[in-house]
């Protein structure tokens, strides 16, 4: 059990990086807000619904190119310095934006905040899983989640009174902070050892209050010639992950194709459709309650429910919430298509089904598929691909999220809302399936334990796992 004196840099440095996410919460929440504001401010900008679309989906398109990117930075800079990178990135992104006097400089400010959370995305979960003990791993791992939830709701809560240009600005002003937060702390000990840089991994590792033999350090060449260190590191990054050896491997492949799954089921549950378009989804349900206060009483309660699953994470695991996320969101979602399939108007006491429906898919949601796939970025990928990996997932995420967004108003017109509404439901249903299938439990296990998992078959596993009990769900 970790003692609190040896986790309180480890905490410190989590909740610094997790500014990051917070940026991201507030560009996914942007959209919400920002809107209905231009549109009785400035109804110029957003002269029709495909112009709404477009200003909606755009920043998962950036942010598509900006996970391509955060691989090989990843890589190259490391974890801290490509989280660092998207501060002032993000600062030009919301000047631009809050300046725009037109659709394209509006779109050009969107794209690129979306670009900055690609980077991130990835970047920031790694770097808080490779500077985590084992036991507190699921904990820390989800507190970016929770900053992300805690970055819509500022943003529903301050769009409530502010324009959409002042709202940018604030937007500016928190991007800054994560320069000046995340800028005195250490990177990830495991990238440094696996770049050679031993001496600064174990200054890392001493300030994290990290054991000398934590599963960075075992990657170290057990030499003390500075030139054979050198060749072994080169030797070790001379297979590409882009090679049919190494990519089309168990160790690779699994656990990418476990990854890009959750990550899909994650998106195709509607959850972006909900949170870019809140306030217009209780506009057109004909609820009765007011449409800004119902927004922010949803991400509200996104935030305290990423709060119950960061204190259950490392108790309950990882599979039982998953698969207890994706039942009520199921439910949740065949609720909402119900309200828009009935007339509100007509029925005034079922005026608060969508609000109730909403709240429910929220604490589903962020029980487990708000924070979990993301935690599992940074624990299923083997140390070496880990960026590469990660960037691959993220900007697979991202992709889904864009055709989420973009899709949502074709397919009411398509299927109708009842109808969308209930297809997010199906999606959600079968990703319990998937999860109780296909998806290995990580709680309490090192990183260096599932990689090894993935690489060889349980029945042969010289793991030091429980003998007869395969903690990573494998059979």
């Amino acid at each position: 059990m970790d003692s609190s004196t040896n986790v309180v840099k480890q905490i410190i440095l989590t909740l610094a990086a997790s500014l990051a996410y917070l940026s991201i919460g507030l560009v996914r929440g942007y959209s919400s807000s920002a809107l209905p504001s231009m549109d009785d401010t400035n109804p110029e900008l957003l002269p029709s619904v495909e112009a709404h679309s477009w200003a909606g989906s755009i920043p998962p398109v950036g942010a598509l190119f900006g996970s391509l990117v955060s691989g090989p930075l990843m890589q190259r800079a490391g974890r801290r310095m490509t989280i660092l990178v998207s501060a002032p990135a993000w600062t030009a992104a919301w000047t631009c934006i809050a300046f725009a006097e037109s659709l394209p400089i509006l779109l050009i400010g969107r794209a690129l905040s979306g670009f900055c959370v690609g980077l991130v995305l990835p970047a920031t979960q790694v770097y808080v899983s490779e500077c985590s003990s084992p036991g507190i791993r699921g904990r820390l791992g989800s507190v970016p989640a929770l900053f992300m939830s805690a970055g819509i709701l500022f943003s529903y809560i301050l769009g409530y009174w502010l324009t959409w240009r002042t709202l940018a600005w604030c937007s500016a002003a928190a991007a800054l902070i994560i320069f000046f937060f995340l800028y005195p702390l250490p990177e990830s000990p495991i990238w440094l050892s696996t770049e050679g840089k031993h001496t600064d991994a174990e200054r890392s590792l001493k300030w994290l209050k990290l054991p000398l033999t934590h599963e960075s350090i075992q990657l170290r060449p057990q030499n003390n010639d500075p030139e054979k260190n050198k060749n072994q590191v080169e030797t070790s990054m001379d297979k590409s992950l882009f090679t049919k050896e190494v990519f089309f491997s168990a160790g690779v492949l699994k656990p990418l194709g476990i990854g890009l799954a959750l990550l899909a089921f994650q998106q195709i549950s509607g959850i972006d459709a909900v949170i870019f378009f809140t306030v217009e989804i209780f506009k057109s349900s004909g609820s009765s309650l007011n449409d800004h206060l119902a927004t922010i009483i949803v991400g509200v309660v996104q935030l305290a429910s990423n709060s119950v699953s960061l204190l259950l994470v490392d108790r309950v695991g990882r599979k039982p919430l998953l698969m207890a996320s994706g039942t009520i969101t199921s439910i949740a979602m065949a609720a909402m298509g119900i309200s828009f399939y009935i007339d509100l108007k007509q029925h005034p006491a079922l005026g608060y089904l969508p609000l109730i429906s909403l709240i429910v898919f929220m604490v589903g949601f962020s029980l487990g598929f708000g924070c979990i796939p993301f935690l599992l970025l940074g624990e299923l990928f083997a140390t070496k691909h880990r960026g590469s990996l990660s960037a691959i997932a993220g900007s697979f995420n991202l992709f889904t999220m864009f055709v989420v967004i973009k899709t949502y108003h074709s397919l009411q017109g398509l299927l109708t809302s009842a109808g969308t509404f209930w297809m997010y439901s199906l999606f959600c249903a079968v990703s319990v399936a998937f999860v109780a299938l296909c998806v290995p439990e990580t709680k309490g296990i090192t990183l260096e334990e599932i990689e090894k998992r993935f690489q060889t078959p349980p029945s042969t596993s010289g793991s030091t796992i429980e003998a007869g009990k395969d903690n990573l769900g494998f059979q």
